[in-house]
């Protein structure tokens, strides 16, 4: 049996491992399966191929000195777990081209070194940063904003504004105007209350469909200022809540969750409730959120006349 040094999450530069082992003997592992051949230069353990860090490891020790880790990586690295994992996303400066692979995705730019941190031993773009260039740069806005809202859901409450305030110009000073507006939009969109990328994604359909903002994790209180019930989405003035039902904390919840919307409605509230099937196509509960909340401004026109 081989024995393999530690590598860099099981990834290893190919000479360093031809000199540990020898010529015959890496070949051996490779022809075993022990080893992969993640590219020229690169090999990496088959049993870890699948895990992120693995493929970071080689995709930074494929690209050199001076790459690093960001967008999604980088954003998951941080513990932005919403983040898509599918590719490996690098930076790079201008002066080196890789070529193109379907699991990387390269993004180059002129970046300070100030900017990188090491993540579980990783060259990786500040949080900050990657967030920024995700929020700006993120093919599927949903995605984005949920990791932007785990991320700020992770901080203090007390931290929150002034981590905003970081991203906000990160994004104004990018070089690249493009994805700017989306950034903006995105941040201002970010609050860290959603509990679930789902709900971020549904807070993302309701802003652009047109909808008033609602307000996350709504609080509603007794006469003694202890909170009764926590709304996922409310509209106070119209009385209007959007409840998201996620599988996992509404399953076999059917019973308890009609009694809750039935004290709700008590209190002069209407529950909306939304599932996955919603986010695939909201046209059912866009219907009837456009009719709670027209229902308020119509009574006050009536009585105004």
């Amino acid at each position: 049996m081989i024995e393999l040094p530690p590598g860099l999450h099981g990834a290893y530069p190919r000479t360093h491992l031809h000199d540990h082992l020898g010529g015959k003997k890496l070949r051996n592992a490779i022809a075993e399966g022990r080893l992969i051949s993640y590219c020229r230069t690169v090999v990496i353990q088959r049993e870890r191929m699948a895990s992120l860090h693995t493929r970071a490891a080689a995709a930074l020790l494929m690209a050199g000195h001076g790459a690093a880790l960001t967008n999604h990586t980088a954003v998951w690295l941080h513990g932005g777990t919403a983040a898509e994992t599918n590719r490996v996303h690098l930076m790079m400066g201008y002066e080196r081209k890789l070529r193109p692979r379907p699991d990387v995705a390269v993004h180059y730019d002129s970046y300070d070194p100030a900017d990188v941190v090491e993540v579980d031993g990783l060259r990786t773009m500040a949080l900050d940063y990657a967030l920024a260039d995700l929020l700006c740069r993120g093919r599927h806005r949903s995605t984005a904003l949920a990791c932007a809202d785990q991320v700020l859901g992770a901080l203090p409450p007390s931290r929150r504004a002034a981590f905003k305030a970081d991203l906000a110009v990160r994004i104004a000073a990018r070089r690249d105007h493009r994805g700017r507006r989306q950034g903006v939009f995105l941040l201002d969109l970010a609050t860290g209350l959603p509990e679930s990328p789902p709900e971020s994604t549904l807070l993302l359909m309701i802003a652009e469909a047109g909808f008033p903002l609602p307000e996350p994790q709504y609080s509603i209180r007794d006469l003694d200022d202890r909170e009764v019930w926590r709304l996922d989405f409310a509209w106070p003035d119209a009385r209007v809540a959007v409840e998201y039902d996620g599988y996992a904390a509404h399953v076999d919840r059917a019973e308890a969750d009609r009694a809750r919307d039935e004290d709700l409605r008590r209190r002069g509230w209407k529950v909306l409730r939304a599932d996955v099937s919603d986010l695939r196509n909201p046209v059912r509960l866009f219907q009837e959120l456009s009719v709670s909340l027209s229902g308020p401004a119509r009574r006050a026109r009536a009585f105004r006349t």
